[in-house]
């Protein structure tokens, strides 16, 4: 089925060392467009994000952010006491030797090489959970662009009725045009009061005939109606071919305007083109 390429999707995990938050944009474009911003520490994991963009999707401007936020007994200090202990007791017997000892500067003790203990973060399980939590994105991406697919698929059904029925309408009274058109010439003709060759009023009646003919633009727009009704059951990427499809289906439209010889078929020559555009801009988001 069609996919939309206007999407959002929002994934996120709590851990005891702290939160991941995944947000994806998805807008339409001609190829895969990938824009992703992720914190530094996280550069390494991007290679292994834009494969599964990739294998996932084929067309779209997507945004992908992620957001990680350490939590708080991950950024609490911790200090080496041990240590402190030894440097301040080292402090004080250096002090026992001079006549004037200088009190202990608990600062410089913090400053001291390996007083402060960093949190000591496992960034491998860390990146693992974040690979992990972005295939959940780019799942819950495609299933909204699935969603709005759908809705997209029965606007175009929708219109493609419209033009079934503007076809046969057209294919219904062109018989009644032309017989309407001969015995308008017919009228003409007497009206001047003049003798004209009865061979000769057939031959301009068939010449008219056949300049009007739209049969086969008639058919070939039935035709490519019934493509797109085909093409919109498909799997995969499809948005291309229903484009091209859009022009095939004005190509007719403009044929079937300049070919009009009464305002009934102009109008629905103008009535097609309207909607195919209608079309053309729903096809413009489908993958």
């Amino acid at each position: 089925m069609a996919r939309s390429m206007t999407a959002f999707a929002r994934q996120e995990s709590q851990h005891s060392w702290g939160n991941l938050v995944w947000e994806l944009r998805s807008v339409n474009q001609r190829f895969l467009e990938p824009h992703i911003r992720i914190p530094d520490s996280f550069n390494e994991i991007e290679s292994v994000i834009r494969d599964q963009l990739r294998n996932s999707l084929s067309r779209g401007k997507i945004d992908c952010s992620l957001r990680f936020e350490v939590s708080k007994a991950q950024q609490s200090i911790h200090v080496d006491e041990k240590l402190a202990r030894q440097l301040i007791n080292a402090a004080g017997q250096i002090g026992s030797l001079t006549t004037s000892p200088l009190p202990i500067d608990t600062l410089a003790v913090l400053r001291w090489p390996g007083i402060m203990l960093d949190a000591k973060l496992d960034m491998d399980t860390v990146k693992k959970q974040a690979i992990s939590l972005f295939a959940d994105a780019v799942q819950d991406l495609n299933q909204g662009r699935a969603r709005e697919g759908e809705q997209l698929v029965q606007l175009i059904v929708a219109r493609l009725d419209s033009i079934t029925e503007v076809v046969a309408d057209v294919r219904d009274k062109m018989p009644m045009i032309l017989q309407k058109q001969r015995e308008l010439l017919l009228k003409r003709i007497a009206a001047l009061g003049i003798d004209v060759d009865a061979v000769r009023i057939e031959q301009e009646i068939a010449l008219l005939a056949q300049k009007a003919d739209v049969a086969e633009e008639i058919d070939r727009l039935d035709t490519h109606v019934q493509e797109v009704r085909r093409i919109l059951q498909q799997k995969g990427a499809i948005g291309r071919r229903l484009d091209f499809l859009m022009q095939e289906l004005n190509r007719e439209a403009n044929t079937l305007s300049s070919k009009s010889i009464v305002v009934e078929t102009t109008n629905s020559a103008v009535e097609l083109k309207v909607l195919i555009e209608q079309m053309r801009e729903q096809i413009q988001n489908i993958e």
